[in-house]
This record gives C-alpha cells, structure tokens and sequence, in this order.
C-alpha cells in the first residue's frame, strides 16, 4: 500500500507532466508546425500521421526520459537520431521565426538589413559546430 507522500509525489509529477505536455502541445498548435508542414511538403493527407507522430514522440520521450533505459544498439545509430532531432528543433525554430519574423526586425535593429543571409547562415553554422563541439568533446569524456 503506498503511502501518503507517494501518492503526493505521484500527483505532483502527474499533474506537472500533463501541465508540460498541454504547453507543447499548445505551443505547436499556436505556431502550426504540423499544418504548414503539410503545406509545405504537399501532404496534406497525411496529417493525422504529422500529428500522432508529434504525440508518440513526446510520449516515447518523455517516459524514456525517466527511466534508466539503455539501449544495446550500436553508437552509430546517434547519427540518424540526432539527425532527427536537428531537424525537429530545426523545424520548430523556423516556425517560430516566421510566425514572429524575428530575423527580419533583428537585421534592421542591428542595421544588416542587406546582410540577412550571411546572419542566418552565421547562426546556423555556429549551431552545427557548437552541437558537434559539445558530441564530440563532451560525450565520450
């Protein structure tokens, strides 16, 4: 019989995980990663499949997360993961950008309206070596 802080605990991280997945889910819908997705690769008639794999993702992630798991498969299956995981917080971004058009204020705040391109290219290469700086030199370490 589990007693009375247990289910406190229980309750607590419950009621956090569904405050944590209502906010992304949110934050997605807001922004409309999944709809402009389908716009943008003509498919359409896969959203519910866009949808359920957003939803999958973050359950499968989360409950991974919080468990001890390890998984007995070869280092070189972080390549396609971490592929994966670029290009969602790479998608995620994006969205952002262009529901806020960040970059295009930024350029003129900073007065390289002119020089937007070599901006976002300046922020995706920092992003590429500084995620590659941190796998190779902190990972195996």
């Amino acid at each position: 019989m589990p007693t009375i802080e247990a289910i406190f605990v229980i309750f607590i991280g419950f009621a956090g995980g569904l405050a944590v997945g209502t906010g992304f889910i949110a934050f997605l819908v807001v922004l409309g990663v999944i709809p402009r997705l389908t716009q943008l690769t003509k498919t359409m008639k896969w959203i519910h499949a866009y949808e359920w794999s957003a939803v999958l993702g973050a359950v499968v992630g989360g409950w991974m997360s919080l468990r001890n798991s390890v998984l007995y498969t070869s280092k070189y299956w972080l390549i396609p993961i971490g592929l994966f995981h670029g290009v969602f917080i790479g998608m995620l971004a994006a969205a952002l950008t262009e529901v806020l058009n960040v970059w295009p204020i930024l350029a003129k705040r900073i007065g390289v309206a002119d020089k937007i391109v070599v901006l976002l290219m300046a922020i995706v290469f920092g992003k590429v070596f500084g995620s590659l700086f941190h796998w190779i030199y902190f990972i195996d370490h």
